[in-house]
């Protein structure tokens, strides 16, 4: 399954997460922190749920915003992809039935002259098939 088949499935959309945390390659990011900007998604047939209204057919949205906070406000990582890494990672592992997970993780505040939203990373994973 490739980034293209993804565009007309089902997913969960968490968007405009923010968290503080301490991550960084400079010492003062990991002593000051900052703050991080998060969007998530996360494939997975919503189907079943539509017909039974039931939060068991499903993922909560609230369950993986707790994963990012405890990644992001976590342990500091050197890398905005580590971050997401284990984001990504830890999303699949919890919840079986999510088969692909978009993160993107974003630095507002960085040492670059000029004017900009974020600076940042997006990566996709999928789940192990075999």
């Amino acid at each position: 399954m490739g980034e293209r088949d993804l565009f007309d499935q089902d997913k969960l959309v968490l968007r405009g997460l923010q968290f503080h945390g301490f991550h960084g390659v400079k010492q003062e990011e990991r002593t000051l922190g900052q703050k991080f900007l998060l969007d998530i998604d996360a494939w997975l047939d919503l189907s079943t749920a539509g017909k039974s209204d039931s939060i068991a057919d499903t993922v909560s949205y609230t369950d993986i915003y707790r994963i990012a906070k405890e990644i992001v406000e976590g342990p500091s990582q050197n890398l905005l992809e580590s971050v997401a890494h284990l984001i990504a990672n830890a999303t699949l592992i919890k919840f079986p039935k999510i088969h692909a997970v978009r993160i993107k993780v974003g630095k507002p505040h960085v040492a670059v002259r000029g004017q900009l939203d974020y600076l940042g990373v997006e990566i996709l994973r999928y789940r192990n098939r075999g």
